[in-house]
């Protein structure tokens, strides 16, 4: 984690980052919006939570776990402020009512599910389900962070989603996360290595889906599919297939390569990072040659 000089969103400089590659050689575009670690000052004095406590809600270490597909040929974005802060895998309001002094907005989304379980847009508890704030925030840092963070970060994903979809003819986005162990329960997810959400089939080409979870299956992992997570506002927003623009959200068992507790990387951490380059190189390369062969049969 690290420390803060100013205060509040202009804390993070830069709120979000763009690895892009040499040249963009294939149709995809990969985003880790949950591996944010910068955590300002006042968000720290204003939590109950004490840090290790406020990262576990991170997706930590995922955009390092996706490092290598810049050198596919595909731009990686990742935030650098953390999931508690802002979580911008929401919709750009989707606001608690109980957290905020004063009056939300007329069109901010307080009946949601995500809302009702404390993980809006300006997140009210940390994964584990523990309170964040001692008191309530003024609503104006809500809105402050919502403006000046969220809605740039969707801008610039949206770019890098429609140039890839002009340069290409469409575009693949990839939403790289991470689960908790404990969140499997007890069904026939328990102890599942990934869960691959395409919004029950509505937002990604199935041929992709089932390209990345053959590869993964073929490395010994169990893959299972929209269950429990199929994909949160990203994976719906930008999923629209019949616009050639497809998302796949991807979450990974963080017991493969990281102590769940310190969030210390384990020694699967390499081996982990080396399969999934090897999964999206192939797919990667079967995607271009599928388009190519459909161009030429045009």
């Amino acid at each position: 984690m690290s420390p803060s000089q100013p205060d509040g969103p202009e804390a993070f400089d830069p709120p979000f980052s763009v690895d892009e590659p040499a040249q963009h050689t294939i149709p995809f575009v990969f985003n880790a919006p949950h591996s944010g670690a910068h955590y300002p000052g006042s968000f720290l004095a204003a939590s109950r939570l004490d840090a290790l406590a406020l990262r576990r809600s991170e997706d930590a270490h995922v955009d390092r776990l996706f490092a290598s597909v810049v050198g596919l040929g595909a731009p990686l974005m990742r935030a650098n402020f953390p999931r508690a802060y802002l979580d911008v895998n929401r919709e750009p309001y989707e606001l608690d009512p109980r957290m905020f002094a004063g009056r939300l907005p007329s069109f901010a989304n307080t009946r949601s599910m995500r809302v009702a379980g404390g993980l809006g847009t300006v997140p009210r508890i940390v994964a584990d389900g523990q309170e964040i704030y001692r008191e309530r925030l003024p609503v104006e840092e809500a809105v402050r962070r919502i403006e000046t963070l969220y809605k740039p970060y969707h801008r610039t994903l949206r770019g890098l989603i429609h140039r890839t979809a002009r340069t290409f003819g469409r575009a693949f986005l990839i939403d790289c996360h991470s689960m908790p162990s404990s969140s499997l329960g007890r069904d026939e997810s328990a102890q599942a290595d990934f869960v691959l959400g395409d919004r029950f089939g509505t937002a990604c080409l199935p041929s992709l889906v089932e390209g990345v979870e053959g590869r993964l299956r073929a490395l010994g992992y169990k893959v299972v599919h929209n269950k429990p997570y199929a994909g949160g506002f990203i994976t719906e927003h930008y999923g629209e297939p019949g616009l050639g623009r497809h998302a796949l959200q991807i979450e990974i068992n963080r017991a493969l390569y990281m102590n769940e507790q310190s969030l210390a990387l384990t020694v699967g951490f390499a081996a982990l990072a080396e399969n999934l380059a090897r999964v999206f190189a192939e797919v990667a390369a079967e995607t271009v040659e599928a388009s190519s062969l459909r161009m030429a049969a045009e």
